[in-house]
């Protein structure tokens, strides 16, 4: 008996929306299994991962500072999963991109023009799309294969960052710990909400999810993205330049993720250290594909993801929930929507073999 995949003509677009709805519920279940293999209270760690996070202004507010960057990223990653590019190096770009928007403030610690934040957010864009250029370079010159060239480069970017902090931008008063001089008021970004940590950040995270809509939905550019990823042939006979979906997917994802990093040194952190490397490049594909590749279902997944990473900081403290579970749930949660995802868009086959 031979089992094969075929390709539906159109898939449900009610399935399509239950799918992540249905991915997350089976995500709860295997976890629950999981909590009660380590010995902790399942019913405990739901709670605190899942509706902790809504219970006061202060955790919420957390959420919608994790969502920023989570979003932007996802966005920009999403195009080019839509052209089956596939950027898996966002963390190093975002890296590069905090890098790139903390050289002025570490060369000009006093500094107080008002050109230093728009030059500092400008620089980390740049910066990001810039090292996802290498990869646009690699694939279209030496037709490398972008996903290990991504996350190659990543690694060569965290080890960039530690030798800075470990170098010549390590603060001579920070105590020996590995991070710059703190930032001046000048560069760091205006506070959204009042009383909170979350600053315009999120404003340039939901801009960007104005604009992908725009993009891939009203533009003959999108068009032209999206039927080089799902009929390459078809495209080349139109005449649709594959190295430029390349170029295009590489660089608006470079450049979102540069600008998150940009936007964390500037934010929450207000000098760069190792920390802003959090494994949002990471988590940002998980954002992507759980929002279907549709901008305003990314909005959606970016959201639920912020819960689960600030959740999962109060379950490791009320539950005593350790970290690699909450990763093992966002892995979950990616695992089971694929799958449901393969279902919606093939039907499976039962080919009887023939005997000899």
């Amino acid at each position: 008996m031979k089992i094969s995949f075929i390709r539906r003509e159109r898939a449900s677009r009610t399935a399509m929306l239950v799918a992540p709805v249905a991915a997350f519920a089976c995500a709860i279940v295997a976890s629950v299994v999981l909590f009660t293999l380590l010995g902790k209270a399942p019913g405990q760690a739901l709670y605190s991962l899942l509706l902790e996070p809504f219970l006061t202004w202060y955790n919420f507010s957390e959420v919608l500072l994790k969502m920023a960057p989570l979003l932007l990223i996802a966005q920009g990653l999403a195009i080019g999963f839509r052209a089956n590019v596939f950027n898996i190096g966002a963390e190093g770009q975002l890296i590069i991109g905090a890098i790139a928007a903390s050289a002025l403030p570490v060369w000009y610690p006093q500094g107080d023009s008002a050109f230093m934040l728009p030059a500092m957010l400008l620089m980390g864009a740049g910066a990001g799309m810039a090292w996802a250029g290498i990869a646009a370079l690699f694939r279209t010159r030496f037709n490398a294969n972008e996903i290990l060239v991504t996350l190659m480069l990543s690694l060569i970017a965290a080890q960039v960052l530690n030798y800075l902090l470990l170098g010549p931008w390590k603060d001579p008063h920070g105590f020996n710990f590995p991070q710059s001089v703190m930032f001046p008021d000048a560069a760091l970004l205006p506070i959204l909400l009042p009383g909170t940590r979350v600053n315009i950040s999120l404003l340039f995270a939901l801009i960007a999810s104005v604009l992908a809509s725009i993009l891939m939905r009203h533009r003959f550019a999108g068009f032209q993205l999206l039927v080089g990823g799902l009929a390459p042939r078809a495209a080349r006979y139109a005449g649709f330049s594959e190295a430029r979906a390349i170029w295009v997917s590489l660089l608006l994802g470079g450049l979102a993720a540069g600008l998150a990093g940009a936007a964390e040194v500037a934010g929450p952190l207000g000098q760069l250290q190792r920390s802003v490397s959090t494994g949002y490049g990471y988590s940002a594909i998980i954002v992507a594909y759980l929002g279907g590749l549709n901008p305003w279902g990314i909005v959606i997944s970016a959201f639920v993801m912020s819960v689960i990473y600030i959740g999962g900081d109060n379950a490791m403290v009320s539950a005593d929930l350790p970290i690699a579970a909450v990763w093992v749930f966002q892995g979950l949660l990616l695992c089971f929507y694929l799958a449901g995802l393969t279902f919606i868009r093939h039907r499976v086959s039962f080919i009887r073999k023939a005997k000899p």
